[in-house]
């Protein structure tokens, strides 16, 4: 293009694109903020699933999570998911709980997130969701034998002691509820979570 001819003004087509996806990029950061305070509320709202195990409390953050995974993608999710654990984290000084949350919270949403993103069905869902508690439960007792031991002191027989009687029936009711509620909220809400 020669020096004194002026730039192509854009189209303003273009212009309203331009404008249009920014539009979204917005949204899409809000209703992820949102999701992540509401799973930093549910996050404090902690109680045991079995009578006895009051060291392991359920909570369920990880369906605000794993709602950002469903509407905006895999990442959406765990971006979501990780920051709740650590803020969590950080405001009961439990830095090698945030630690194990977040790697739970990323194995939770990651399969189900990814199986819907590539085919939004609802049998896709369930299966993605059945794959996800599988994760969950597998990772939330591979970061028990892995980080209890370490940062916590709890000798490694006793955390394998526990695995069958406690932490295992724990994880597959934590894992139950939370994908339960995913799948239901979720449909509730998919007209306001729609990107």
């Amino acid at each position: 293009m020669p020096e004194n001819e002026p730039a192509p003004r854009p189209t303003p087509g273009k212009r309203q694109a331009s404008a249009q996806s920014l539009r979204w990029s917005t949204r899409q950061l809000t209703t992820m903020a949102l999701l992540m305070a509401v799973g930093l509320i549910l996050s404090f709202v902690e109680f045991p699933l079995l009578p006895g195990t009051d060291f392991l409390k359920f909570d369920a953050s990880s369906v605000a999570a794993l709602l950002g995974g469903f509407s905006y993608g895999p990442g959406s999710g765990c971006v979501i998911g990780i920051l709740v654990a650590w803020i969590h984290g950080l405001f009961n000084g439990n830095l090698a709980g945030a630690l194990m949350n977040s790697v739970v919270v990323i194995a939770f949403v990651l399969p189900a997130a990814f199986a819907y993103r590539r085919n939004p069905s609802i049998a896709t869902k369930i299966i993605g969701l059945f794959i996800s508690s599988i994760c969950m439960i597998t990772v939330a007792i591979l970061m028990n034998l892995l980080v209890t031991p370490t940062y916590m002191g709890a000798p490694l027989e006793a955390v394998i002691a526990l695995i069958s009687p406690v932490l295992l029936p724990f994880n597959i009711l934590k894992a139950l509820i939370n994908a339960v509620l995913a799948f239901i909220l979720e449909r509730s809400l998919r007209s306001f979570l729609a990107r």
